[in-house]
């Protein structure tokens, strides 16, 4: 769906696009935890990058977050027990609060520039269904010297 410019290097690169993806999944109850695990990396992460706290972030954070939001842009988080489905609310009223934009409303051709808004803020969102679990490939292990 989206097709995100692709680094020359490996510098650090704005974040706002990737921000602006991770909140408008917030919108459909997915949590930075939740997205976390998704993409196999620490909630903090997710949370800084969340908060506007992280100017910039890797390509290979950003892809990985292109590729999360682009399974999960037009699903609901499960809320299948409790836990899920406290974790979703909480989630929605982050996104309220925060006058988040539903992925839907984003413009795709934009979402990447830096110093781009949202023309419109929060909008309840329902989605087409629900989102599948994700599971984050396994780590290979850190090699020592490298």
């Amino acid at each position: 769906m989206n097709a995100a410019p692709k680094p020359t290097s490996r510098d650090r690169i704005d974040a706002g696009g990737t921000r602006l993806r991770l909140r408008a999944l917030h919108v459909m109850g997915h949590g930075s935890a939740r997205i976390a695990r998704a993409l196999g990396v620490r909630p903090q992460a997710i949370a800084e990058l969340v908060s506007g706290s992280a100017a910039t972030v890797s390509p290979y954070l950003r892809d990985r977050v292109l590729t999360l939001y682009d399974a999960w842009w037009d699903k609901r988080a499960p809320e299948r027990t409790r836990a899920e489905r406290g974790a979703a609310t909480a989630a929605r009223k982050r996104a309220i609060a925060g006058n988040w934009c539903a992925p839907a409303a984003l413009d795709d051709d934009e979402l990447d520039t830096p110093g781009y808004r949202p023309q419109y803020g929060w909008k309840p969102a329902t989605g087409t269904g629900v989102a599948p679990d994700i599971v984050p490939p396994a780590r290979q292990p850190r090699r020592r010297g490298a």
